[in-house]
């Protein structure tokens, strides 16, 4: 009797969760036109990792015990697997239709730091991840952990003495002419690749959707990625709602919450605190990012983004374009930059009807404000020249409005460097906002660059 009453309190709870969510009240008065993403149907059937052999004690190893709940969960048609408090040691979870994965307060769900378990054909596996499925979730008040120490380079010149003295206690190799640890060689772990630099581009994400529909992330938090945190790509109806998304600072290419090519997304009230970019959008690079198409009616509102290389982002790839996106209400407090769009040739794409309004930045380091055609992604660690890029896929960063922005601190308010010969920024403008910066311009907009900035305040000391 006791299991049973126990079983009914999480059904109950799930319910009435599932009918609370409303989200039609975020998308009046929008100045595009946009559908509400469809939330994802979840059976009311609900097993416990536990039924299955899972052991939340940080010590046993709980892949299998996942594996057989989902594919329980699956012969029932989907459900919510719940996983309760505890520390919950894996490899790599696949979910499948129907299934919500839910981390109760106090769970812990860790990525084993054994990095052969996330190893299958030469190739690295996401922690969490799903592909052409449907209806598809992760609630919960709990923690999903990539153990990301395990596989993050770390430059010795983003980490104080103390900090660099403990990755070395790990083992490692130390690329001396670049000032790069790696976590290549380390001490109680085996390595997955011949080199340190091969063995880097192993790393993968710690959350992906792809091809998905229907798909809710809501309450929990994400830390500590190998690489990026959350990404869907080419997905369609998708909210991401109250996460908390954080890594150290330092942590090279840790993006928080990155959409690739999705349609009909919602970004609502999360807390953004990571070593990359914060909330950015991308569409692929060159002909596969034309072919997988843009991302389209999203809807990016009362977020926070602490730490990033920048708040909100489009780019560096995004040839399949940017469309019908809506960025409002938002904060950013300590980021790089704020508004960020970066890209490059054979990179790029266009841009559609791109409305942000009522930011509100403090402390930002550099550009508040900032357009980059020539940026360039380079591994860390690379040496040499980047090589010539085609003159295919320029980026075309254009009709994008801009307003209501309140910034009180950044070093540059507004710059944009195009490409000569090329018409890669234009259609922008930037009102309505105030910015007090600290030094001594308030605009460095090159010759090939079109911007019309008007009824704007820039203050200095």
């Amino acid at each position: 009797m006791r299991k049973i009453f126990t079983l009914f309190v999480v059904l109950t709870l799930f319910v009435a969760t599932s009918v609370g969510r409303n989200y039609e009240g975020y998308y009046t008065s929008l100045p595009v036109e946009m559908a509400v993403p469809t939330l994802p149907t979840i059976p009311d059937n609900s097993v416990s990792v536990t039924d299955f052999g899972g052991v939340g004690d940080g010590l046993v190893l709980n892949t299998e015990p996942f594996a057989r709940a989902i594919a329980a969960l699956d012969k029932m048609g989907g459900g919510h697997l719940v996983v309760p408090a505890g520390v919950w040691l894996s490899g790599p979870i696949v979910l499948k239709d129907n299934i919500d994965l839910h981390l109760e307060r106090n769970a812990i769900l860790l990525a084993t730091p054994d990095r052969t378990q996330h190893l299958k054909e030469g190739k690295t596996l996401t922690f969490i991840s799903a592909s052409k499925r449907k209806n598809i979730s992760i609630t919960g008040e709990g923690v999903v952990d990539g153990n990301g120490e395990v596989w993050r380079p770390v430059k010795r010149t983003k980490v104080s003495d103390t900090e660099w003295k403990r990755f070395t206690r790990m083992g490692g190799t130390i690329d001396e002419k670049n000032g790069v640890w790696y976590p290549y060689d380390l001490t109680h772990l085996a390595n997955i690749a011949e080199g340190a630099k091969k063995q880097e581009k192993l790393r993968t994400h710690l959350v992906r959707f792809t091809d998905c529909e229907n798909v809710l992330v809501s309450g929990v938090t994400l830390q500590n990625a190998p690489k990026f945190h959350l990404i869907p790509t080419r997905c369609k109806n998708v909210v991401i709602d109250g996460l908390t998304v954080r890594c150290p600072w330092n942590a090279q290419n840790g993006d928080g919450i990155d959409l690739s090519s999705c349609r009909n997304v919602l970004v609502v009230n999360n807390m953004v605190d990571v070593g990359d970019d914060g909330i950015c959008l991308k569409a692929g690079a060159g002909a596969s990012g034309e072919k997988y198409g843009p991302c389209e009616n999203i809807l990016i509102v009362d977020n926070t983004v602490n730490h990033a290389h920048g708040g909100f982002v489009i780019g560096s790839e995004y040839s399949g374009g940017a469309r019908n996106i809506v960025v409002r209400g938002n904060t950013f407090s300590g980021t790089d930059t704020g508004l960020r769009f970066k890209s490059g040739l054979g990179r790029g794409g266009v841009c559609e009807n791109i409305y942000i309004s009522d930011i509100y930045m403090t402390d930002i380091v550099g550009e508040a404000v900032i357009f980059d055609c020539t940026y360039e992604n380079r591994a860390v660690g690379a040496e040499g020249e980047v090589a010539a890029k085609s003159s295919a896929y320029a980026p075309q960063f254009c009709d994008i409005h801009i307003s209501n922005v309140v910034c009180r601190g950044c070093e540059l308010p507004v710059r944009s460097t195009g490409i000569e010969g090329y018409r890669t920024v234009y259609g922008v403008t930037i009102t309505s906002s105030t910015f007090f910066h600290t030094g001594p311009v308030a605009a460095r907009v090159d010759a090939h660059s079109e911007i019309e900035i008007t009824d704007c305040v820039f203050d200095t000391w």
